[in-house]
């Protein structure tokens, strides 16, 4: 059974993820003092939540590619697909 990390040390692994988690922090602490209104504070936190759920997206289709690639990796016989090197056949028939 995997240990379980702490929260910081977890977001260290995903970047994209901490920074949008302290974006999210900024709106709420209004760091940049430019929040004066209840419905700009929801707009922000809004696009910030659409964005961390984009992000966390990304990151978790990164990983479980990673996970995919490990696994067949692992496994003997399997070959993976590589790109071809012909060009195709030649087109036959009448000629313009």
């Amino acid at each position: 059974m995997r240990e379980q990390q702490s929260l910081e040390e977890r977001l260290r692994q995903h970047p994209a993820l901490r920074a949008r988690v302290e974006a999210l922090l900024e709106v709420v602490e209004n760091a940049a003092g430019d929040v004066s209104k209840a419905d700009e504070a929801e707009e922000r936190v809004a696009q910030e939540l659409r964005q961390l759920g984009q992000d966390a997206l990304h990151a978790w289709a990164e990983t479980r590619h990673a996970q995919q690639v490990k696994y067949w990796d692992a496994r003997a016989g399997v070959n993976r697909k590589e790109k071809k090197d012909s060009t195709g056949t030649p087109a036959s028939g009448r000629s313009s």
